[in-house]
C-alpha cells in the first residue's frame, strides 16, 4: 500500500477485488454507516410537518395556487393540542406529546413559543436566527448532551452549541478558526491520541496548517488505554492542542475512568493552557460514558454527531459545544495588539466589540467567510430533526433505544469473534462499534509466537486484506491507516447482519489458516 493512500482510498481497490470474488457475495465491513435507525423521531418530524402545513395554509386560505404563509403565533399552542388529540392514533403523536410536555416541564419553555419555532423550522421559511442555532432547539440539544456526554451533571450546563453539517463540518470549522484566530500557527505542536479517524491525522499536516504532530498511541496490552508515560508527555508546554476521539476509532474503546482522571488532573495542575478537542460520536454506544468535556470543561471543545446513534448520516447533523468560560476565549483575550488588530478588522462587520466576540461565534462567522454570517448554521428542518432525535432520547426514561442499539452491536461482535474461534471477555470500556483484528495476536493465539512475529516482519496484514477480499469477497480496512502500529484489520460492526459477521469470522480463520500453511512451507 502506498503510504500516501488513506484506508478509505484503499477501500475502493478492495471493493473492486471483492466484487470479483467467485462464489461469494461481497460483504463490506469497511463501512461505518449503520444499518439501523431511530424511527420514532422521524415519525414525529412528519406529524410536526402536517401541523405546520395546516398552520401555513390558514394565512392565505382565500388564494388559489397552493399559497401558504408563516404560522400565526397567537394561540398556536392550543391549536397544536387539538391537532394531537385529532391524530392520537397516528405514529409520532405520542412522542410529540411527550416531547412538548418535557420542554415545558423540564426546560421551562413557553408552549406557544416552542410550537411556533418548531413549525417555522419545518417550513424552513426564514433564515436561522440566531444563526448559530435556534434558541429552544439549542436548549434541547444542550440537555441531550448533558445526559449523554456530561454524565447528567446539570451543573455543567453552562455551554454554548453551534449546530453543524455533521461532525465532518465541525472538524473543518474548528481547524479553520483556530488558525484564523491565531490560536494555532504553522510549526505549532499538537498531540493526537491514536489510532484515530484518519482526517485528524491528515488535516494538521496540510500546507495551510503545517502543524507538528505528536502521536500518543493507546496500548492494546492496557486495554487500548493511554499509559501514564504517554499522558505525561502532555506536560510539554509546546503542545498547543490535544485531539481525541473518545470512544476511539477504530479500537472502539472509551477512555477508562482512571485515564480520564489522569488526563484531567494533568490539565488542571500543569496545563491549564492546553486546548482539547474531543470527538465523542460513539459515546452513546458506551456504558456510563463521560466526556473529557465533563472533566475539564474550561479546556475542552466537544464535537458530537447524531449520525451513527440515530442512523442519520444522510441528515448531516452535528454539534460543537463549548463552555461559556473557556481557555479558547482566554487565549483570544491574551493575544498581542498586532494580532488583535488583524482580528478586529476581520470581524468588524459583525460587531463593534470584536474582543467580546466569543470563539464559538467566530467559528460560526468563519464557516461562511464572515461576510455571509447572517446565513450561517444548518437548515431549520435539519435543526428540527436534530431536536426530535435529542427529545426522543430525553423522554426515553428507561433508555430502551440505547440498550437495544448496544445489544445489537455486541451480539454482532460476539458472533464475529466466536466464529473466528476466540472466546470474548467483557470489557467495561469496550464499545465494539468497530473492532480491530490484531493478526499478530490471532496468529500467536491459534498457532505460535513465531508465526505471529512472521506476520509482523512480512507485512502480512496487507496480504490478509487483499486475500480475504479477492478470495472471500470481504472488505476490511487496514489498522495502520488509522495509525495503529499493530498488523490489524478494522471491521465495522454497524452495517451487516449477524449471520454475515459469522461468515466474516469463518473466512478470517480460513485465510489465517492459509497464511500459516504458507509460513510452514517456508520454514
Amino acid at each position: 500500500m502506498s503510504p500516501k493512500l488513506s484506508p478509505f482510498e484503499l477501500k475502493d481497490t478492495l471493493i473492486e477485488l471483492a466484487g470479483k470474488a467467485k462464489n461469494h457475495v461481497m460483504l463490506n465491513a469497511g463501512r461505518g454507516n449503520p444499518n439501523f435507525l431511530a424511527i420514532q423521531p422521524r415519525h414525529a418530524f412528519i406529524r410536526m410537518g402536517e401541523f405546520a402545513l395546516e398552520e401555513s395554509s390558514r394565512s392565505y386560505a382565500y388564494l388559489y395556487g397552493g399559497f401558504g404563509g408563516a404560522s400565526d403565533k397567537k394561540h398556536i399552542g392550543a391549536r397544536f393540542s387539538e391537532f394531537l388529540i385529532r391524530n392520537e392514533d397516528k405514529k409520532g403523536t405520542h412522542l410529540l406529546r411527550a416531547a412538548f410536555s418535557y420542554m415545558r416541564d423540564q426546560l421551562g419553555l413557553d408552549y406557544d413559543d416552542v410550537v411556533f419555532e418548531f413549525c417555522e423550522a419545518y417550513l424552513g421559511c426564514n433564515y436561522p436566527v440566531p444563526p448559530r442555532m435556534l434558541t429552544s432547539m439549542e436548549k434541547v440539544v444542550r440537555e441531550y448532551l448533558v445526559k449523554e456526554m456530561y454524565g447528567g451533571k446539570s451543573a455543567l450546563n453552562d455551554f454554548d452549541i453551534f449546530a453543524t453539517e455533521g461532525g465532518t463540518a465541525a472538524m473543518t470549522y474548528i481547524f479553520q478558526s483556530l488558525k484564523r484566530n491565531h490560536l494555532l500557527a504553522a510549526k505549532d505542536k499538537v498531540a493526537i491520541v491514536t489510532p484515530i479517524f484518519t482526517p485528524y491525522l491528515e488535516i494538521p499536516v496540510l500546507p495551510e496548517y503545517g502543524l507538528e504532530v505528536l502521536t500518543l498511541e493507546v496500548e492494546e496490552e492496557l486495554g487500548w488505554q493511554l499509559s501514564e508515560k504517554a499522558i505525561k508527555q502532555l506536560e510539554d508546554p509546546a503542545i498547543k492542542v490535544l485531539y481525541v476521539v473518545n470512544p476511539s476509532n477504530p479500537p472502539s474503546v472509551k477512555m477508562s475512568s482512571s485515564v480520564l482522571e489522569s488526563v484531567a488532573k494533568l490539565i488542571k495542575e500543569k496545563r491549564q493552557d492546553l486546548m482539547v478537542i474531543t470527538d465523542d460520536v460513539y459515546g452513546t454506544f458506551a456504558d456510563d460514558f463521560l466526556s473529557l468535556a465533563a472533566m475539564v470543561p474550561e479546556n475542552t471543545l466537544l464535537v458530537y454527531s447524531f449520525s451513527k446513534y440515530f442512523g442519520a448520516t444522510g441528515w448531516r447533523l452535528g454539534a460543537i459545544a463549548l463552555a461559556e468560560n473557556n481557555i479558547f476565549d482566554k487565549k483570544l483575550a491574551a493575544l498581542g495588539n498586532a494580532d488583535k488588530a488583524v482580528l478586529a478588522e476581520r470581524y468588524s462587520s459583525l460587531t463593534d466589540d470584536v474582543p467580546g466576540l466569543k470563539f464559538i461565534d467566530r467559528m460560526v462567522a468563519d464557516s461562511r467567510a464572515v461576510a455571509l454570517n447572517h446565513t450561517s448554521g444548518i437548515s431549520l428542518p435539519q435543526q428540527l430533526q436534530m431536536a426530535f432525535f435529542a427529545l426522543f432520547a430525553l423522554v426515553d426514561g428507561h433508555d430502551e433505544y440505547k440498550q437495544a442499539t448496544k445489544n445489537l452491536i455486541r451480539r454482532r461482535y460476539d458472533r464475529l469473534m466466536g466464529s473466528i474461534g476466540v472466546e470474548t471477555e467483557k470489557d467495561e470500556n469496550s464499545v465494539e462499534y468497530y473492532t480491530l483484528l490484531d493478526l499478530q495476536v490471532l496468529g500467536e493465539y491459534f498457532y505460535s509466537k513465531e508465526f505471529g512475529q512472521w506476520v509482523v516482519d512480512n507485512n502480512q496484514d496487507m496480504e490478509f486484506l487483499f486475500t480475504i477480499a479477492r478470495e472471500c469477497g470481504i472488505v476490511m480496512l487496514p489498522g495502520n491507516g488509522f495509525d495503529d502500529s499493530h498488523p490489524s484489520a478494522r471491521v465495522s460492526l454497524a452495517n451487516l447482519t449477524e449471520w454475515e459477521y459469522e461468515t466474516i469470522g469463518k473466512m478470517t480463520r480460513q485465510v489465517l489458516d492459509e497464511m500459516y500453511q504458507t509460513y510452514s512451507s517456508k520454514k
